[in-house]
């Protein structure tokens, strides 16, 4: 890697930092940042002492941003850029920092999900009223998970009720013939805990698709061949079932499992198909002993379920189901105080249903990782290294690094180094008369440096990434095939900000990307659809029983093909919200998304909803 390259985006950190303390004129704390975050380390730490860059969306921020989905509830935020195609449930794919769709690894209640075939996790049909929690941790987690983690890891946390018993209705509507339902309870008696919660939604949906194709001239360009040929809307219906409950068997023994599945009607436009029933399943369990405070060792399954049937009109067509069964045998033991050792084995099973026959249809993972994580007064240090030993492409090993420094009282400095993987998929490998059964995993390396700033009344922090990715998996003129023959670099800066200020609660981020494709025909070339700038404000404030709130997100232009011949203009959206606490149990939210109903896309020829408006009201009694 070149240090040329990532200079002037660690400099850009250094000479931001040392305007940070402009921002101490505020008022009381903003954020807590002695909340725990599990996903970083595979361990709980806190997000002010974990050295990577990470975020935690929690319940009372998911119920106060009013999001309708769980992409609405991450657009904007730093290092993250979405592309949907044509509104809600709609495939909509996630880059973070720069690096591809595929390159992020993402899990629900610590079960990886996802398909084996397309590589891509449906974030749009996880249901976000079913969510407690969201953390995102932005850079190379290989050492620790394995395939996919390239650009970052996110993991969702579905509700988890430890107090008493607690019951919970919603209902809402909106534009679009939007109607949602959500219901649920959830509580703690003795030693044992337990909850379930149901949600519904359906909308009538938008135009999804603005594009045309017309055979006669081969003019135009789109999802569907004849102009005006599906100029219907495109609904989505779903509907969710959250299970979970657990048992302290005794003071050092405890178990718990958890069930999510979410069934999906989507329509689109296409001429080869426009219809699907989906369904994302995750089933799992977690059995843990811990004797006493320097060991603690668990085990945890599951399985997940991603599966297609589709249709064209009322004829069906094909179905693609994949299924990942996976464990894991963890064990923490803390050598001293502030320093613990972590060490697992993590089995990974993937497999293929498919009208579609597959040249194979399963493939299995072993791995063994080890993380030291230790802290020397105001030094914190931690390493990494796991080996993969995959059924198709063999050994990989992958290893990291960070340290971090705390001095002048409220400054902290933090440099890390990742390397990384991604696993080709089904697709990729087995495809009939496609696949290449020889790819080896696209490879990764990441330098990164933070600056961080606190304050009794602020939050500051400054990270800034330089990643560079060999043996990308394009096609492959010269064999008619998939092949490991591109490579690209993705370097960039993030800057977030938390404060509160005479009341208002303010939240902010501004990421920078600058990507390369760095080989073949389109070398020089930026990535598709990834946005150079974005910014994210989230202000809110409560006058007694009454809040508001404003959202508002930018995103800087973009192109959308490698050849970057066809560019989507930037966009700002800006979003109002407001709730009334009728009583202390009964709850009125009001909410206008793209206020000033701006027209624009993320993929070209989809569409994205104009101004639309929603109403909720929600009953959820004090335990």
């Amino acid at each position: 890697m070149s240090l040329r390259s990532t200079a002037p985006v660690h400099v850009l950190a250094l000479a931001c930092a040392l305007a940070l303390p402009t921002l101490a004129n505020a008022a009381p704390q903003a954020t807590n940042l002695d909340e725990v975050i599990v996903t970083a380390n595979r361990t709980a730490v806190t997000v002010n002492d974990a050295l990577a860059p990470v975020e935690v969306i929690d319940a009372e921020q998911i119920r106060r941003s009013q999001a309708r989905t769980l992409p609405d509830l991450l657009r904007g935020r730093a290092g993250i850029t979405l592309s949907n195609q044509g509104g809600q449930g709609k495939l909509t794919t996630l880059f973070l920092r720069g690096a591809e769709s595929d390159h992020v690894l993402v899990m629900v209640d610590g079960i990886r999900i996802g398909s084996a075939t397309s590589g891509l996790a449906s974030l749009q049909d996880l249901p976000v009223d079913l969510i407690d929690r969201v953390e995102i941790v932005r850079g190379p987690r290989s050492s620790l998970y394995g395939a996919d983690a390239i650009g970052g890891v996110i993991q969702v946390f579905t509700r988890r009720d430890r107090a008493g018993f607690a019951p919970r209705v919603s209902v809402g509507g909106g534009s679009n013939g939007l109607n949602e339902f959500a219901t649920g309870f959830g509580g703690r008696s003795g030693r044992a805990w337990f909850g379930a919660d149901y949600s519904r939604s359906h909308t009538q949906g938008i135009n999804a698709c603005n594009g045309y194709f017309d055979p006669m001239t081969f003019d135009g360009a789109g999802c569907f061949i004849a102009p005006d040929s599906q100029p219907d809307r495109d609904g989505y219906t779903r509907d969710a079932l959250s299970v979970r409950g657990g048992v302290d068997i005794t003071d050092e023994w405890t178990l718990e499992g958890h069930a999510l599945r979410n069934e999906g009607d989507n329509e689109f436009d296409g001429d080869f198909t426009d219809r699907a029933q989906t369904v994302q399943q995750v089933v799992g369990g977690k059995l843990r002993w811990r004797p006493n405070d320097r060991v603690d060792l668990h085990l945890t399954a599951g399985r997940n379920l991603d599966s297609s049937d589709n249709y064209l009109g009322d004829t069906y067509l094909d179905y693609f189901s994949t299924y990942r069964d996976s464990a894991t045998l963890q064990g923490d033991f803390g050598l001293a105080e502030h320093h613990l050792l972590t060490v697992g084995l993590d089995w990974l099973d993937d497999s293929v249903s498919s009208t579609t026959q597959y040249d194979e249809t399963s493939r299995d993972n072993k791995a063994a990782f080890v993380q030291y994580q230790g802290r020397f007064d105001a030094q914190s240090l931690e390493a990494s290294v796991r080996r993969d030993d995959n059924e198709q492409f063999g050994g990989h090993t992958t290893g990291g690094a960070a340290w971090g420094i705390n001095f002048a009282q409220n400054w902290r400095v933090t440099a890390g180094y990742g390397s990384a993987f991604k696993a080709p998929t089904f697709n990729e490998l087995y495809f009939p008369f496609f696949g290449n059964a020889n790819l080896r995993p696209e490879d990764s390396e990441t330098w990164e440096l933070g600056v961080a700033w606190r304050a009794d009344n602020v939050n500051v922090r400054l990270d800034t990434f330089s990643t560079e990715v060999d043996d990308l998996i394009a096609f492959d003129a010269s064999i008619n095939l998939p092949n490991n023959v591109e490579r690209a670099r993705m370097q960039g800066a993030e800057l977030g900000v938390d404060t509160t200020v005479a009341e208002w609660t303010i939240a902010g981020a501004i990421s920078y990307l600058d990507t390369e494709n760095r080989s073949g025909f389109f070398e020089g070339n930026d990535l598709a659809r990834r946005a150079k700038n974005s910014a994210r404000v989230d202000v809110d404030r409560a006058f007694g029983d009454f809040r508001v709130g404003v959202t508002a997100v930018g995103e800087g232009s973009r192109y959308d093909d490698v050849a970057n011949t066809r560019r989507l203009g930037g966009h700002g959206t800006l979003d109002l919200r407001a709730e009334y606490a009728i009583t202390q149990s009964l709850t009125l939210q009001a909410r206008v998304a793209n206020v000033f109903d701006r027209d624009y896309e993320t993929v070209a020829f989809y569409n994205q909803a104009g101004r639309e408006w929603f109403l909720t009201l929600r009953y959820a009694p004090m335990n």
